[in-house]
């Protein structure tokens, strides 16, 4: 009998702390090995929690190596085992086949796809958006955030504070928020939910997408895409981190 989805979420924090545990004297014995395996067999997570094991223990590692020749090692590393992952057979996490669809604005069809995971997402929601201005998407967010989905959010500092933009509401109401504060843009829009559907496209979060402006959104859960976009992800939030 398989894990039920909710019993596999639990899993995730005595997954970690495992990980915690284990790296407190920097080996792995074979017992912490075979508990560790024996845990991940039961608990059988979905996608985005093997994706939090996996940088959880490269972020214990990189914590304890102040040597730059060290550093540049554990990204080499980290850099195979992230090749390794998307040059799996492509799939879902599964094994079913990939399905897609696509939106197109102007019309409200791309809108109700971002509203529709919004709101069947059940533990974590990954925004890396340029701007966000569409109320109707920002009121989804808070509601999601509310019932303890786990929201983060990457935007653009050129949009930031434009009039109408909702990104100081949602850090206010507790959301973290990273920030390109550089010359250049994070002029991604793409959302990952629960791990295991992306929606990506160049359809901007505001309200005149949606009314005015030809765009485009596509909704997958092909797991080698979303591979690449949570690891997009998870660097650009690495990187953006001190506005957390």
């Amino acid at each position: 009998m398989s894990t039920p989805p909710a019993e596999r979420h639990d899993a995730l924090p005595v997954l970690l702390a495992q990980l915690d545990a284990a790296m407190a004297d920097h080996r792995l014995s074979d017992d912490e090995r075979r508990v560790l395996v024996h845990t991940l067999r039961e608990a059988s997570p979905p996608e985005d929690g093997l994706r939090q094991l996996r940088n959880r223990a490269f972020d214990l590692v990189r914590a304890r190596t102040a040597d730059p020749q060290q550093l540049g090692l554990l990204k080499w590393l980290e850099g195979v085992v992230r090749a390794i992952d998307v040059g799996r057979s492509p799939g879902t996490a599964d094994g079913a086949a990939p399905r897609s669809q696509v939106f197109f604005s102007p019309g409200t069809a791309c809108l109700q796809a971002i509203v529709q995971q919004l709101r069947g997402a059940r533990r974590s929601a990954d925004l890396c958006v340029f701007t966000l201005s569409d109320d109707r998407i920002s009121d989804e967010v808070l509601a999601a955030h509310r019932r303890g989905l786990r929201v983060r959010l990457v935007t653009d500092n050129d949009k930031e504070y434009d009039l109408g933009s909702d990104v100081g509401r949602l850090r206010n109401a507790g959301i973290p928020v990273a920030v390109d504060r550089t010359d250049a843009h994070m002029h991604h829009k793409f959302a990952i939910f629960d791990g295991a559907w992306l929606l990506n496209g160049s359809y901007n979060w505001t309200r005149s997408a949606s009314e005015f402006n030809e765009e485009n959104l596509v909704l997958s859960n092909d797991a080698t895409l979303l591979r690449r976009f949570a690891d997009e992800f998870d660097t650009l939030w690495r990187e953006l981190q001190e506005d957390r």
